[in-house]
C-alpha cells in the first residue's frame, strides 16, 4: 500500500515523546506510524491482558491510579487520546459512559498534574454528536443533537474536557466515518469489503438509506499529526472528506472494483430506530489550520481494502 508520509522539511517530532491511548486499536496503528515517521518516539496504552511491548503500557483508563502512574512514566510532549468504546451499537451502555467520560477525565487529571506539560492533547470525539442534523453540510457550529448513547458519551466527554482547558492545551477532533485495512468487520464498510473479497453472492445490510462522509484512515492520522503540530488549543474540528456517499454508491464502487454484482438483502434486525441518516461534513475549519486536506477518493480507499486483504495490525 502507499503509506501516508509527513510533508518534507524538518521532522517535527524529533526528540519528542508522543502518547497514544488505545494504541493497539485500528486508528492507533495508523496514528503511530504517522507520528513515528515524523520523528516522535511513540508510547501507547493497551488494555491489561492485551498485547504490549517496550513502549506499550497495560493500562485501564478507568483505573485512576494506573493512569497517573503511566503519565508520570511517559511524560509525553503530545497526546492522542483514542482509547474508548467506538462501536455505536456496543451492548454495555454503562461501559460506554465509564470509558468514554470517566476514563478521559482520569487521563486529563493525570496530564494536568504531570511534571512535564504536553504541548497538545488531542481528544477523539465523534461527528455522531451532531445526530440527525437538518443542514446538508455540517460545520463545527451546528448544535449537537446526539441520537444514541455513544454520541451522548462523546458529547459529555467534550463538555467535561472544558473543565480542563485552562490547564491543558486540548484540541477536540470530531471524525466522521472513516475506514481502511484492519478495521473490524463489525463496521459497515469492512463488512461490505469482506463479502466482496470472499466473492459472496449475497449480503445482508440494515438501513440502505444512510449516507455517510467516508474518509481514509491514513488521512485521519495525518490530520491528527498536523493538529498536534499546530496545537489550536480550545478548538474543535471536523475530520472528514467533505463528500458523502450513499450505501448504494459504496456497493456500486465495490462491484466495479471486484468485477461482479452482489445481491443485497435488508435485514430489519440490522436497522436501528435511532440511525443517523445523513452525515456530511465541512473540513474548511480544519484546512484553515493545518492546510489542504486532499482526501483520497473513496474508490481508492475501497480498492486498497479489496485488493490487499492483509490486516493492518
Amino acid at each position: 500500500m502507499n503509506d501516508v508520509q509527513p510533508e518534507t522539511g524538518p521532522r517535527e517530532g524529533e526528540g519528542k515523546r508522543a502518547l497514544i491511548t488505545g494504541l493497539r486499536g485500528f486508528t492507533g496503528y495508523y496514528v503511530a506510524r504517522e507520528l513515528e515517521a515524523a520523528g516522535y518516539r511513540v508510547f501507547g496504552t493497551a488494555m491489561p491482558g492485551g498485547e504490549t511491548g517496550a513502549d506499550v503500557l497495560p493500562v485501564d483508563l478507568c483505573d485512576r491510579a494506573a493512569v497517573g502512574a503511566m503519565v508520570e512514566q511517559v511524560q509525553p510532549d503530545v497526546v492522542v487520546h483514542l482509547a474508548g468504546i467506538a462501536f455505536v451499537a456496543h451492548s454495555n451502555v454503562e461501559q460506554i459512559y465509564r470509558v468514554n467520560v470517566v476514563g478521559t477525565r482520569n487521563l486529563l487529571e493525570a496530564l494536568a498534574g504531570a511534571r512535564h506539560k504536553a504541548s497538545c492533547v488531542l481528544l477523539a470525539s465523534s461527528a455522531n454528536i451532531y445526530g440527525n442534523a437538518s443542514v446538508p453540510v455540517i460545520t463545527e457550529d451546528v448544535a449537537p443533537a446526539p441520537a444514541n448513547d455513544y454520541a451522548v458519551s462523546k458529547l459529555a466527554m467534550e463538555y467535561m474536557a472544558r473543565l480542563w482547558m485552562d490547564k491543558l492545551p486540548i484540541v477536540i477532533a470530531r471524525p466522521f466515518n472513516y475506514t481502511g485495512q484492519g478495521q473490524s468487520d463489525q463496521f459497515l464498510l469492512p463488512k461490505i469489503v469482506s463479502h466482496f473479497r470472499r466473492r459472496e453472492r449475497r449480503i445482508e445490510l440494515g438501513n440502505l438509506a444512510i449516507s455517510r462522509d467516508f474518509s481514509d484512515v491514513r488521512m485521519v492520522a495525518r490530520s491528527y499529526r498536523r493538529l498536534l503540530a499546530a496545537a489550536p488549543a480550545g478548538e474543535a474540528f471536523n475530520i472528514c472528506s467533505g463528500r458523502s456517499n450513499s450505501l448504494g454508491e459504496v456497493i456500486d464502487l465495490c462491484a466495479e472494483i471486484a468485477g461482479y454484482r452482489i445481491e443485497v438483502e435488508v435485514n430489519l434486525a440490522f436497522v436501528r430506530a435511532n440511525d443517523v441518516l445523513t452525515l456530511s461534513g465541512s473540513n474548511a475549519k480544519l484546512a484553515g489550520v493545518i492546510g489542504p486536506i486532499d482526501p483520497p477518493p473513496l474508490q481508492d480507499t475501497l480498492r486498497w481494502m479489496l485488493e490487499d486483504g492483509s490486516t493492518a495490525g
